[in-house]
């Protein structure tokens, strides 16, 4: 499974600080739950690469 392959399934994704100054990133779908916990500079850096993919995929929908 690639990150082009499609799949039919719903998630809810949650993002907030924690109260040790982290940034999570709440991931529940399928009776799992994943938190993820990032450095703040390594939360800008996956901000940076969303925007980046967001901008490429725009380019790709034209």
């Amino acid at each position: 499974m690639g990150i082009n392959s499609e799949r039919d399934i719903e998630a809810n994704l949650q993002i907030g600080p924690t109260t040790e100054g982290m940034v999570r990133l709440f991931v529940e779908g399928g009776g799992v739950e994943i938190p993820m916990d990032f450095e703040p500079e390594e939360a800008e850096e996956i901000a940076e690469e969303l925007m980046a993919a967001a901008a490429q995929a725009r380019k790709l929908s034209k």
